[in-house]
């Protein structure tokens, strides 16, 4: 396939790791209440969405390269199938971080812990795993998903609004960048207000997740951890966001280039 190249499997790599990273912070307050250190759990997901978001700030110049490669002739079928290939990553990423739930639940518990001891000092809590012999512990937390872990879903608790409206923001935020730059493509004369939309878009959809997804997973944990309501909740709850989440990724399939239509008639009027 000609429109795999190297540059591609650099940026999607770096795509799947985040998608994982990002899917993986739903682990942290199932294991602070487990731990009992919901303070400690939510500075620890804190401090990994702040990275995996900031991170996403490095993949519109990433993937503007991606431009510069694509055969005049033939750009705008070029550039879609590659953008589709990096939506392709978001969804194995999330997918990856979907399956090691279990894993880092027990993982974050200790490392959870260990941040209380080192009075929430990530940098240290770093310095402690991010090494060889870190590592190497890391391993022994390793833990298959089963079906066991299900145990206790009900939809009656499933939080159906909040499952779609994650469904959405999570679209959007996926094809942000991607339907940005393929508008500023098809439309050459409103290139810059195109790319500059970027920003906007996701900019929204993180205010989104912060204001209207992030504090109820903290309400629940924190009702949890004060045994006002059963451990059932958050995990339903979490459950119903990392497969949000996953849907998400699928829905931005279908979002790409509408999306990017839409910018192109929005960049018009900038």
């Amino acid at each position: 396939m000609h429109f795999i190249t190297d540059k591609l499997i650099v940026i999607s790599l770096f795509l799947l790791l985040i998608s994982t990273i990002e899917t993986l912070a739903y682990a942290t307050r199932l294991s602070g209440v487990r731990v009992g250190l919901i303070a400690s759990a939510l500075s620890l997901f804190n401090t990994i969405v702040l990275v995996s978001r900031f991170s996403t700030m490095f993949q519109q110049p990433m993937t503007g390269k991606l431009i510069q490669e694509a055969p005049h002739h033939d750009k705008l079928h070029f550039l879609a199938d590659q953008y589709r290939i990096l939506i392709g990553t978001s969804s194995i990423g999330t997918l990856i971080g979907i399956l090691l739930l279990p894993t880092f639940i027990a993982l974050f518990s200790r490392a959870i812990i260990q941040l209380s001891a080192e009075k929430g000092s990530v940098l240290n809590l770093t310095k402690k795993w991010g090494n060889v012999k870190g590592l190497k512990r890391a391993v022994f937390y390793f833990r298959f998903p089963r079906f066991h872990y299900l145990k206790g879903l009900k939809l009656k608790l499933f939080p159906r609004r909040l499952f779609i409206f994650n469904v959405l923001i999570t679209a959007i935020y996926t094809v942000g960048v991607l339907s940005s730059l393929y508008a500023s493509v098809l439309s050459p004369e409103n290139e810059a207000a195109a790319i500059m939309s970027s920003g906007i878009i996701n900019g929204v959809a993180t205010i989104l997740l912060s204001l209207f997804v992030d504090p109820k997973a903290s309400v629940l944990a924190d009702s949890v951890a004060k045994k006002q309501i059963s451990y059932v909740y958050l995990k339903n709850y979490s459950v119903a966001m990392v497969s949000s989440k996953f849907l998400g990724t699928l829905l931005a399939q279908l979002l790409f280039v509408p999306a990017a239509y839409y910018i192109v008639w929005f960049s018009s009027y900038i």
